[in-house]
């Protein structure tokens, strides 16, 4: 089971890597739900035989009843787009101002080198790099703490 300083460098090990439009496989490139899928997998918030979009992460977990928050802290997900019904992107929440994202692509980066010419990779951001901000939401995690 993962603690929290376990995730975090376990997301901080996709920096860097290309972006890919429906990518799910760290070692073929991700995009922002496959980043995002890949770390609540990780730990043990959901299977790992499903595969969700933005949208899809954000209704299975406010169904599955994780708090909606107002604000950010580690292990949130940020959620954008133009409302609840509309998601259109996912970050995952290092601490209350930066997250860890799969961005800068598009429907039309499939390959590295679509990648590159979109300067499309996971990094790290500051939250409010986007307006379009619909909620945070906070997986339930099994960790007490890491101390």
């Amino acid at each position: 089971m993962y603690g929290q300083s376990i995730l975090y460098d376990y997301a901080m090990s996709f920096n860097g890597t290309p972006y890919r439009w429906g990518g799910d496989d760290p070692m073929g490139g991700l995009d922002c739900s496959g980043l995002c899928l890949e770390l609540l997998q990780s730990a043990g918030i959901i299977p790992g035989n499903i595969d969700l979009n933005a949208q899809g992460i954000y209704t299975r977990l406010t169904i599955d009843g994780c708090p909606v928050n107002p604000e950010a802290d580690f292990g949130a997900l940020a959620f954008f787009g133009k409302d609840a019904t509309a998601i259109s992107h996912v970050g995952f929440c290092l601490n209350q101002y930066e997250m860890i994202e799969a961005g800068g692509g598009g429907s039309k980066t499939k390959h590295i080198k679509d990648a590159m010419r979109d300067n499309a990779y996971v990094r790290v951001r500051p939250i409010t790099n986007r307006s379009d901000r619909v909620a945070f939401v906070k997986p339930k995690y099994r960790w007490k703490s890491d101390g």
